[in-house]
């Protein structure tokens, strides 16, 4: 299960709202093995596309070293689609390449609700888990 605060959900949506027509990715970043999301990061998508993302190979580099010398690690990876359902694509998958990780998806299809799901792919198998949102209510 995710646990995110509605912040991040927020600022998730806010950004896959904002490149689109366009796919948005990028990362929330935690503590070293604490499996909780607090530092949001958007990234740019290097493919500039709405039905592609690739992270900016430079940019990722130094992202990652950034969460290095935090002792950070990505606890979500988001991006979003544009005109499908929140759900990996074959690509998504093929890239999925951080076993810890929860792959956060957000269907920017329908203007008015934003579908947010979260899942683990792991050795090329996608499960979906259950989000829980925190604060706002939650």
């Amino acid at each position: 299960m995710l646990t995110i605060e509605q912040a991040l959900v927020d600022k998730i949506v806010a950004h896959a709202r904002a490149d689109h027509p366009d796919e948005a990715c990028g990362v929330v970043a935690g503590a070293l093995g604490s499996d909780a999301p607090t530092r949001f990061i958007p990234m740019t998508n290097a493919e500039r596309s709405p039905t592609f993302y690739r992270f900016d190979s430079l940019e990722q580099l130094q992202v990652w070293r950034a969460m290095d010398d935090a002792d950070e690690e990505p606890v979500v990876i988001y991006h979003s689609h544009t005109a499908t359902e929140a759900y990996p694509s074959r690509t998504d998958i093929s890239y999925a390449s951080e076993p810890n990780a929860h792959y956060v998806l957000v269907s920017t299809r329908d203007s008015e609700d934003a579908e947010f799901r979260s899942y683990r792919i792991l050795d090329g198998q996608v499960t979906e888990e259950e989000v829980r949102i925190l604060g706002a209510g939650g």
